[in-house]
């Protein structure tokens, strides 16, 4: 009998083994497959080749056949193979100066409120901390004190009037990877080239259009007179800059050297510069397969396969130049109570239609370019209104391709029919391949080494990227 009760509980045990492997083996999908100590380090290389094997055949579909060079941002000095402007090569003595101009407080030399004057610089918009965004839902540069860690800590002044504050109507976009878009600004009217072909008619107010500038180049001409920046003789003669404009343009006349435009074109070849060439992705690009986890590789073969993502986030800077309309809140109904901006400047105008508010074609209404994804976890704001505040919500956002409603009144800012086709056509995908495809998103194309583009001091002695006071306290400045 004891035998006979041994023999009955044994058979019991292995019935419970074996149900217990039916419920996890079944319950386990194939790309969540966990290496268990014990196997062996070869198996182990075989899965990892397997997984690099799968990721190279879908680079390959994505990019119609070219495969990982399709995708491979150029060295920030390997200036012959970075996107630039006929009209404003890029030299190291340019990206030198443009580097030191774009991070210096001493260009806030125009400021609405005398009190303001110095303290504001493009970076206060786009800095390194915030992946080259503002770090705020909206960007403040004159009127705007203190930083915090990565810019989070920016409030307006409460003793200045909001009509003396410069405050983005939209959320300050990225400059990283700036040199893989021919056109700038969410509705992408800054740039005569590629898409704004055609659009003449509508650069009234854009002189730098005419004179056949590309989008960087114009932003940073543009942005200098609309944030109250000031470059000129008296600027590069005061704060000893005249040597470094002599360098960049020699063959420009004296007369002419110490302006805006030359400052302005500086600036764009430093922005052009600014890529995230060192992120873990580049890296697993460029022949390190070890660069990215097993996760976040699983995670890329989604965004290049089934999750559909490279077909508006392609190219080096996993961006192209189309506009679409995501059905996203602006400021005018996001949450956190952002500032509304009223729009009197031509460019600002009609800021929530999108690129309408450029182009003036009804097809075009509540259409926005798409961004660029590398560095996106450091700015902590996502979509043009800054409506989300985690990578994973806009993914799952766009996979379900149902667009935001406002929670008082139920009311979507984009009506059903001019949505998108590519938002609306929902991607089913589960939890796990959701999480990896997250994951990829916010470690592989997180370039960790952003500082190696801001200078370690500019030639006013100011801080950077602001120097107000409060900005001076979180900086640690003297």
């Amino acid at each position: 009998m004891k035998l006979l009760s041994t023999i009955y509980k044994g058979l019991l045990t292995r019935k419970a083994f074996l149900l217990i492997f039916i419920i996890v083996f079944f319950s386990c999908e194939k790309e969540d497959y966990i290496v268990l100590e014990k196997e062996s380090s070869q198996g182990i290389d075989k899965m990892n080749a397997n997984l690099d094997s799968q990721l190279l055949s879908a680079l390959g579909n994505a990019s119609g056949g070219v495969g990982v060079s399709f995708f491979i941002l150029p060295e920030s000095n390997d200036y012959a193979n970075i996107p630039q402007d006929p009209l404003n090569p890029i030299t190291a003595e340019k990206v030198k100066l443009g580097k030191l101009l774009f991070h210096d407080t001493a260009t806030g030399g125009n400021p609405k409120s005398a009190a303001n004057l110095h303290t504001y610089s493009c970076a206060s918009c786009h800095h390194a901390a915030a992946g080259f965004s503002a770090g705020v839902r909206q960007g403040i540069g004159e009127g705007g004190i203190g930083f915090g860690v990565n810019g989070e800590g920016r409030i307006i002044d409460p003793n200045i009037s909001v009509d003396l504050v410069d405050i983005q109507p939209i959320r300050s976009p990225t400059i990283l990877n700036a040199a893989f878009q021919r056109i700038m600004l969410w509705n992408g009217q800054f740039g005569a080239m590629g898409p704004n072909i055609g659009t003449e008619a509508n650069w009234a107010n854009i002189p730098e259009n005419f004179l056949g500038f590309e989008g960087v180049e114009v932003q940073a001409l543009k942005g200098q007179d609309v944030h109250g920046l000031l470059i000129n003789e008296d600027f590069a003669t005061n704060f000893n800059y005249k040597g470094l404009f002599n360098k960049a343009f020699p063959d420009i006349p004296k007369a002419e050297r110490y302006t805006r435009e030359t400052g302005g074109l500086a600036i764009a070849a430093y922005e052009r510069t600014v890529l995230a060439n060192e992120s873990p992705w580049q890296q697993w690009l460029k022949g390190d397969s070890n660069a990215l986890s097993n996760k976040e590789k699983r995670g890329a073969k989604l965004f290049f396969g089934k999750a559909k993502c490279y077909e508006c986030h392609t190219g080096p800077a996993l961006n192209d130049e189309n506009f679409y309309a995501l059905g996203m809140f602006d400021f005018s109904n996001s949450p956190g109570n952002p500032v509304v901006v009223k729009d009197t400047l031509s460019f600002k105008r009609n800021v929530r239609l999108g690129r309408k508010g450029f182009s003036n074609l009804g097809r075009d209404r509540f259409k926005f370019k798409t961004p660029t994804l590398y560095n996106l976890t450091d700015n902590g704001f996502y979509g043009h209104g800054g409506s989300f505040t985690s990578i994973r919500d806009i993914v799952v956002y766009k996979l379900n391709g149902i667009p935001q409603k406002d929670g008082t009144n139920g009311q979507a800012p984009v009506p059903t029919h001019l949505l998108d086709p590519i938002f609306k056509e929902q991607q089913n995908l589960t939890q796990n391949q959701i999480n990896n495809l997250v994951l990829f998103i916010e470690n592989g194309l997180r370039d960790p080494n952003l500082d190696r583009y801001v200078p370690n001091k500019v030639r006013s002695g100011n801080c950077i990227p602001n120097s107000d006071d409060a900005s001076k306290i979180d900086l640690g400045c003297n």
